[in-house]
């Protein structure tokens, strides 16, 4: 999907169906054809609460999501629409829109949390949208948050057991936006105006005290305040009159509170310009085709009873891409060989050299594709086609090389084929004139261009050949005396040990040049390899750092509100944060 190509209205992502959550093959192939990095924004809330009007707004449209205006909740499952991003080139703006929480028709709190948990999952920015203010009963509508660590699992085994689930969720969880429609008291603070960020904030402040209730007061506050480091509240007044709220996608901008229309502006100006690029952990930028990955995995893992957990789904888009990777890099590897082979090659080490060109090239576009290759699998697998690619290749050149020597050889000493069988060198003085033609024809075998690295062992062969004739003409040349004879064989015998010594000389410093390729070869994979890893060692030391940064941040609010026990928790977490080792080289390939 070009930045020029967009959805004409959303589709259903996942289908709430008969109490399942089904993925929609659509919207999938929608999904597999952006090719650019996504800007993932959900909606969640309960229903009929205007989130479907907001989404309308950053999409640039006043008709898309079903709006609704009865007290049945419309949106079923999670709804997407793709439209290209108004402020980021070359990238693709996908909206989510959720079914309504907590809607009485439908009265499964189970099917509720999966919508949640998928909402912060795929999304870079997480839009919780409600009526009011956030007060205990708002508090208590959110009681999802808190059941995120049984919903979602950031690692597939229990390494880090120790450290709290938020620790590796704030790596990969969105931004959090809180909107609060038909808001209807001033924004003060002990006499003085606030933001509607700071109004936030106070209302996720702590209360002192163990007792079961203050428990229950704390418990969804913590969680959004350590889930969800990053956070953001927008305000809105009632849109319109109670009796134009029905129609609010066909009403004119004429009929809706100007101050609500400036509290949208804000809003989708804040969402388009702020919402950063889907990530994954390690860096990974999240397209169309990550995205539809990540939706089956997670599908997958919900309809099989499992969590779905975010290592086990990258490391299956790694599976699907390392392969894709593989594949691409030979593709390439083919299309430059195509395009730069000319077969024979005049010698050995010109085709070695041109593979270990295209072959680093060819590397470069794996490392450029592929991610999290554990093990080294799939390079090591590239490894081998490329291996096996070149051996093709020298096999090819061989035959190719002997085939037009044959031909050349058969062209060129035909004369002397048909010489002697008219017995033109069965006379006195013949044996020389054989050896004097043979050495003329030899040289214009020598002078023929595009022999290739066949020329000398396929001269050699037919020269083996007539070995029968020369010894016949040798035995019969009646001008030649015993022992001038016997030289003669002496001498052929020299030559031909001569020209085996070549031969053998040539195939030595072959297999040594083929080392030596070999040799280069696994120092250029491990090269681009290290080169990799440092960058991802460096992404992982980036991630980190923010993950102690931002847990830093809330200890020292923490401890600035009193809480010490919770400060001291978070403090274990930043220690063993540290401790964490991350890749420090290779395994050799």
């Amino acid at each position: 999907m070009t930045s020029g190509i967009s959805m004409p209205e959303p589709v259903c992502l996942i289908e709430n169906a008969e109490k399942q959550l089904v993925v929609n093959g659509e919207a999938l192939e929608i999904l597999s054809a952006i090719k650019q990095p996504v800007v993932v924004a959900a909606i969640v809330g309960p229903y009929r609460t205007g989130k479907s009007y907001l989404m309308n707004e950053l999409a640039g449209k006043r008709k898309g999501f079903s709006l609704g205006s009865t007290v049945q909740s419309h949106t079923k499952g999670i709804w997407m629409w793709c439209v290209p991003h108004p402020q980021k080139p070359d990238h693709t703006l996908i909206l989510l829109d959720t079914e309504g929480l907590e809607d009485v028709e439908k009265g499964d709190s189970q099917n509720d949390s999966w919508i949640f948990a998928l909402a912060v999952l795929l999304s870079s920015t997480f839009i919780y949208n409600s009526v009011g203010t956030i007060n205990q009963q708002a508090m208590d509508q959110l009681h999802y948050v808190t059941e995120l660590t049984n919903l979602i699992k950031a690692k597939s085994s229990p390494e880090q057991s120790e450290i709290d689930n938020s620790a590796n969720f704030v790596g990969f969880f969105p931004t959090f936006v809180w909107t609060l429609r038909d808001f209807c008291l001033q924004l003060e603070a002990n006499g003085q105006p606030i933001t509607a960020d700071e109004y936030l904030e106070i209302a996720l402040t702590l209360k002192k005290g163990t007792d079961k209730k203050t428990k229950s007061y704390n418990e969804p506050r913590l969680c959004i305040r350590k889930f969800f480091p990053e956070r953001k509240c927008f305000i809105f007044d009632r849109p319109a009159s109670k009796q134009h709220l029905t129609k609010l996608e066909e009403l004119g901008e004429e009929y809706l509170d100007p101050e609500f229309l400036e509290q949208v502006a804000k809003f989708t100006a804040y969402i388009l310009s702020h919402s950063s690029t889907k990530m994954l952990p390690g860096g990974i930028t999240v397209n169309g085709p990550r995205l539809h990955g990540l939706v089956i995995a997670y599908i997958n893992a919900i309809r099989s009873g499992e969590l779905p957990c975010v290592e086990n789904a990258v490391l299956a888009l790694a599976q699907i891409e390392n392969s894709a990777a593989v594949e691409k890099a030979i593709a390439h590897y083919d299309q430059q060989m195509n395009q730069q082979l000319k077969l024979p090659t005049e010698t050995f080490q010109e085709l070695l050299d041109l593979h270990r060109t295209i072959e680093s090239k060819a590397i470069e576009v794996f490392m450029k594709n592929s991610f999290k290759d554990e093990d080294q699998k799939f390079q090591r697998k590239l490894g081998e086609k490329l291996e096996a690619k070149q051996n093709a290749l020298l096999k090819q050149n061989v035959d190719v090389s002997s085939d037009r020597c044959s031909a050349l050889l058969q062209d060129i000493f035909s004369s002397l084929e048909e010489d002697v069988k008219q017995g033109k060198f069965s006379k006195p003085g013949g044996y020389l004139l054989f050896l004097q033609k043979i050495q003329e024809l030899k040289t214009k075998y020598y002078q023929a261009p595009g022999k290739g690295i066949q020329a000398e062992e396929m001269l050699k062969r037919y020269l083996d050949s007539k070995e029968d004739v020369a010894e016949t003409l040798l035995s019969t040349d009646q001008s030649l005396t015993e022992k001038e004879k016997q030289i003669e064989v002496e001498r052929a015998k020299a030559e031909a040990a001569e020209a085996s010594n070549r031969l053998l000389e040539e195939m030595h410093e072959k297999n040594q040049q083929l080392m030596e390729q070999k040799e280069k070869s696994y120092h250029d994979h491990i090269k681009q390899l290290t080169e990799k890893m440092q960058e991802e060692r460096e992404q992982m030391q980036v991630e980190q750092d923010k993950m102690i940064t931002l847990k830093l941040q809330q200890q020292e609010k923490l401890l600035r509100e009193g809480f010490q026990e919770e400060s001291k928790k978070l403090q274990r977490e930043i220690q063993i944060l540290k401790m964490i080792p991350h890749p420090a080289k290779c395994t050799i390939l």
